[in-house]
């Protein structure tokens, strides 16, 4: 699971920056299109990491960390969407950059770092 997981979001992520780069080239349909395509691989997303979740849910793992991980995925998801409408209708979309950051950095941390799961020791 923790494949389909990882493959599910790096195939946002790509989504993602192609449906950014279409509408900043002004071509909204096909932009559209991979918008809606991404918010078809959220669903991937979030049944992979629900499973995942579940698996976590052991009293020898770190329940707060878990919980605090699958806060931050949610958090993730909720700013691509954000960055896109944004963008989208031109408003400024700094201030939720930070927030893809930041909630980025900690669901990479938690998921490969410290969580048993992860690739990282």
């Amino acid at each position: 699971m923790t494949h389909l997981h990882i493959t599910s979001w790096v195939l946002a992520f790509i989504l993602f920056g192609l449906a950014l780069m279409l509408n900043k080239q002004g071509k909204n349909k096909p932009g559209k299109i991979l918008h809606m395509i991404l918010r078809l691989d959220y669903l991937l997303i979030l049944y992979s990491g629900g499973e995942l979740l579940m698996n976590y849910f052991n009293p020898s793992y770190m329940l707060g960390e878990v919980i605090v991980k699958a806060l931050a995925g949610l958090w993730v998801i909720a700013v691509m969407e954000m960055i896109l409408g944004k963008y989208r209708k031109g408003k400024p979309v700094l201030g939720v950059w930070v927030q893809f950051a930041i909630a980025v950095v900690i669901v990479l941390a938690l998921g490969f770092g410290r969580l048993p799961l992860g690739f990282l020791p």
